[in-house]
């Protein structure tokens, strides 16, 4: 069956602060935002969009949809993350065959995903 979603595009996080959210994100992320407005920031990593936004109204967040950023060692980012400032939610784990998932927590309670998938192709 051919399918008309095209697949991920953008994953957006609300944040009470941009300033301090755009900045921290740059750090974990390692790059600049290529959009760059007061109601939205954008950054392009590997070709996916991360998005943020402002929340002015401060809730508890829930773990309803977690987006996982690959990366080629879950470990090694998951402990870069750490470092930086993000929160342990999940340690890593082997999920089956070789995939590794990991989850943090951002300043602001977003929940970011790291997973290894040698099995994952662009199509």
């Amino acid at each position: 069956m051919k399918t008309t979603i095209l697949g991920l595009r953008t994953t957006i996080y609300k944040v009470s602060d941009l300033t301090e959210a755009k900045e921290w994100y740059a750090k974990i992320f390692q790059v600049e935002p290529y959009f760059d407005e007061i109601f939205y920031v954008g950054f392009n990593i590997g070709g996916y969009e991360l998005g943020l936004q402002p929340q002015y109204l401060v809730h508890e967040k829930s773990d309803s949809v977690v987006s996982y950023w690959g990366v080629e060692n879950v470990e090694e980012e998951y402990n870069r993350c750490i470092a930086l400032g993000a929160i342990s939610h999940e340690e890593p784990q082997n999920v089956g065959g070789e995939i590794v998932v990991a989850t943090l927590k951002d300043p602001w309670e977003n929940t970011i995903g790291l997973i290894y998938n040698p099995e994952f192709r662009l199509v």
